[in-house]
């Protein structure tokens, strides 16, 4: 294959067929473009006849959703590579498999998840995922603790921090998750019907200041490796099955932002219940749903990332001074609330929304659920410095919703 250029369908097939002992001999492939993201290729690849299947997946050299005026490096499809291969390690079975990784095509090969959904699809139609709070708050404590300062050696952890410097796409979080929706940005995408609320968020200074802590954390804070994009779109779910995809944002950074893109996505979807459920007894039955998968996550994420360092901890300070894991912990909630409220805010009125709203038919229900949407995410914002307790968070979401 020749140096880089966006794949065809039959150079895809022509690639499959090269990987040795994957498919059967003679293997007749089709293959089907199925990337709707904003930045690759994706094709899906299939042998009817063994019923073998699998996933490619390319780096395209600018955003889908802008065009070639918006360029990105193509070094992203290798750090999304190694960082599912180290999150494989570190949690296995909660990420699809790399078969291997194409350096001159920025090509990932990679297990086929076609038996999964994406979970913001199934969480639309109302299906509920019994392992999910489970299973990403284990993903999220092994893969965050075991590359943070706590769980590795701290200077190969430095020599880590260099293989994972991700600066245009951490570009992008900065200027539409901290920046953008705090001003009149032409990046910025609402419906009319809400502009008098983007006007407020542009024109309220406590707000900004609260921003500005949040977005100097994301500048400087290099906790952990990050998925760095890990919202509900990113994972693959069946009711016993969670897989983790799509890890292209990957950098060092604040822990909190994680766990605050999982809770932002669930409460995305509170709001968008607005319309998906279809009566009042079942809005409040799959809102409560929601909130307490947000408390689980949470709560087994604490547990489970206490219990590494309890039991793997290598900073002797950190792990022997009373009080310190607790102080650890409670900035780590404070973080992932700021920062969900921060994910919250720019779905709606950012650049690339979430369908759990924006694919609300009906203007007045979407409109409330848009209201509703904000009003959660500035009020997490305004008040992650203060939170003790993940209680804070669920008592805020169900106090407006019922407003």
């Amino acid at each position: 294959m020749s140096a880089y250029h966006p794949l065809t369908e039959k150079e895809a097939i022509q690639i499959a067929l090269s990987l040795d002992g994957y498919f059967p001999k003679g293997a007749s492939l089709t293959s089907r473009e199925i990337g709707d993201g904003n930045l690759n290729l994706v094709f899906h690849i299939v042998d009817s006849s063994s019923g073998k299947s699998l996933i490619m997946k390319q780096a395209l050299p600018y955003a889908k959703v802008v065009g070639e005026s918006w360029p990105l490096t193509l070094d992203r499809a290798r750090i999304e590579s190694d960082k599912l291969i180290l999150e494989g390690e570190l949690a296995p079975g909660l990420v699809p498999n790399v078969y291997k990784y194409d350096p001159e095509l920025y090509l990932t090969i990679m297990e086929d998840l076609s038996d999964h959904i994406i979970m913001r699809q199934g969480l639309i139609g109302g299906t509920r995922y019994p392992k999910f709070a489970d299973d990403i708050s284990t993903f999220m404590a092994r893969t965050l603790f075991f590359t943070s300062d706590l769980g590795m050696n701290q200077q190969e952890k430095k020599q880590r921090v260099k293989a994972f410097i991700n600066p245009e796409l951490c570009k992008i979080t900065e200027d539409l998750i901290f920046d953008d929706p705090y001003t009149n940005s032409p990046n910025n995408s609402f419906d009319p019907a809400i502009q008098d609320a983007a006007e407020t968020l542009w024109q309220d200074s406590q707000l900004h200041f609260e921003v500005a802590i949040l977005r100097d954390k994301f500048l400087t804070n290099a906790q952990a490796l990050l998925h760095g994009d890990l919202h509900t779109g990113s994972v693959f779910v069946t009711p016993e099955s969670t897989k983790v995809i799509d890890p292209e944002f990957a950098y060092y950074g604040p822990i909190g932002f994680d766990i605050g893109a999982v809770i932002a996505n669930l409460l995305l979807n509170f709001a968008g219940q607005e319309h998906w459920s279809t009566d009042s007894e079942t809005r409040n039955d799959f809102r409560r749903y929601l909130t307490d998968s947000v408390r689980d996550v949470w709560n087994l994420f604490d547990q489970k990332f206490r219990a590494l360092w309890d039991e793997h901890g290598l900073d002797r300070i950190a792990s022997s001074t009373p009080g310190y894991q607790d102080y650890y912990m409670n900035r780590l909630l404070q973080d992932a609330v700021g920062f969900a409220g921060c994910k919250i805010v720019r779905r709606i009125v950012g650049l690339s929304h979430v369908i759990d709203v924006d694919r609300i038919p009906d203007a007045a229900a979407k409109e409330k659920a848009q209201r509703l949407a904000l009003a959660i995410g500035t009020s997490l914002i305004r008040n992650n410095r203060n939170t003790q307790s993940i209680e804070e968070i669920i008592d805020v979401a169900l106090s407006l919703a019922n407003k």
